[in-house]
C-alpha cells in the first residue's frame, strides 16, 4: 500500500491571485500539491494559467491542472509498484527516442540550409499536366461576388448591375460602394471558392447546387434586416477537373514533399559513401553468410 499525501498550502483562489500579481521567486517555490515524494509547485501553475483571464476561469483552470497532475502521479506510483524491474527499464526505448529526435533535428537543419523550397508557376503547371487524374474536384467551386447590405440601403437592380461589371474600374467602384454601405462582402472574381461555404453566408440553402449553378448566375435572398446577393462569374462542378490555380498550393506542397524524400535519400547515400571512403564502419560476416 502506497502513501499518498495531497495537500493545498493555500486555497486555489489565493494561488490565482498570486499568479495575477506577478509572484516572486519565493512565492513560485510554494508547494501546491504532493503525491508521495513528488511536488507540484506554484511556478508550474502560473505557467499554464494566463494572467488576463477572469478569476473564476483561472480557478477552474488551476484546479483542473492540479487534479490531472495528481491522477498522473498516482498512476505512475501504481506503475512503479506493479511493474517488474524489466518492464520499468525503459533505457533502450529512451535511447531510441533520443536517436530519432537527433536525426529528425539534423535532417530538418540540413534541409533548411541546403534544400530549395521555391516552386515556380511553370513547375506547378508541369506537375499538373502530368498528373491531371489526381486533381478531380470533391466539391462545387465558383468565382463570385457576395454582398450583404441593410434592406433600407439596398437597391437590387443597381447592385446586380455593379456586381456584373468585372472590369478593373467596375471592381474598384463595387469595392468602394460596399465599404461604404455593405454589412459584409467578398469579391472572388480571380479566385475559386467552395460554393457550399459561400452559401452558408446567406439565408436558405441552395437546393440541388449542381443544377442551380448550370441554370443561374445570381442568388438573391432577404431576411428582416438584410438583402443578400451572390453573382456567379464561373463555376466548376463536383467531379470536374480542378482548375490548376485552385490546386496550386496543394501541388507546391506535393513538389516540396517529393524533394524532401529525394533530398533525404541523397543525404543518406552521401553519408554512407563518406563512411566507406573514410573507413568509418565495418560489417562482419556471420556464419550463415559463410554457408
Amino acid at each position: 500500500m502506497f502513501k499518498m499525501l495531497l495537500k493545498y498550502g493555500f486555497p486555489v483562489f489565493i494561488i490565482l491571485l498570486s499568479v495575477g500579481c506577478n509572484p516572486g521567486d519565493e512565492q513560485l517555490k510554494k508547494v501546491v500539491a504532493e503525491v508521495g515524494d513528488n511536488k507540484l509547485y506554484l511556478s508550474e501553475i502560473s505557467s499554464v494559467v494566463p494572467p488576463e483571464i477572469e478569476r473564476e476561469d483561472s480557478i477552474l483552470m488551476a484546479d483542473d491542472y492540479i487534479n490531472k497532475w495528481v491522477k498522473r502521479e498516482l498512476l505512475l506510483q501504481k506503475a512503479e509498484e506493479n511493474l517488474t524491474a524489466a518492464q520499468k527499464d525503459v533505457s533502450e526505448q529512451l535511447e531510441e527516442y533520443r536517436k530519432s529526435l537527433m536525426l529528425y533535428k539534423y535532417k530538418n537543419a540540413i534541409m533548411s540550409q541546403r534544400m530549395d523550397t521555391s516552386v515556380t508557376n511553370q513547375q506547378v503547371q508541369e506537375y499538373y499536366d502530368a498528373n491531371t487524374e489526381k486533381f478531380v474536384l470533391n466539391n462545387n467551386i465558383v468565382k463570385a461576388v457576395y454582398i450583404k447590405i441593410p434592406n433600407d440601403l439596398a437597391n437590387p437592380d443597381q447592385l446586380k448591375e455593379m456586381s456584373q461589371n468585372n472590369s478593373t474600374e467596375g471592381i474598384i467602384e463595387l469595392r468602394d460602394y460596399c465599404l461604404q454601405y455593405a454589412k459584409g462582402f467578398d469579391i472572388f472574381i480571380d479566385q475559386w471558392v467552395d460554393f457550399q461555404l459561400l452559401t452558408k453566408s446567406i439565408p436558405e440553402p441552395v437546393e440541388n447546387p449542381e443544377q442551380f449553378l448550370q441554370r443561374n448566375q445570381t442568388i438573391e435572398r432577404s431576411d428582416s434586416d438584410y438583402y443578400y446577393l451572390v453573382t456567379i462569374y464561373d463555376y466548376k462542378l463536383k467531379n470536374d477537373q480542378a482548375p490548376v490555380e485552385y490546386v496550386k498550393e496543394n501541388i507546391k506542397n506535393l513538389i516540396i514533399n517529393r524533394r524532401k524524400i529525394d533530398f533525404l535519400k541523397q543525404l543518406e547515400n552521401n553519408v554512407y559513401s563518406e563512411g566507406v571512403k573514410n573507413n568509418k564502419f565495418k560489417i562482419f560476416k556471420s556464419e550463415r553468410d559463410d554457408n
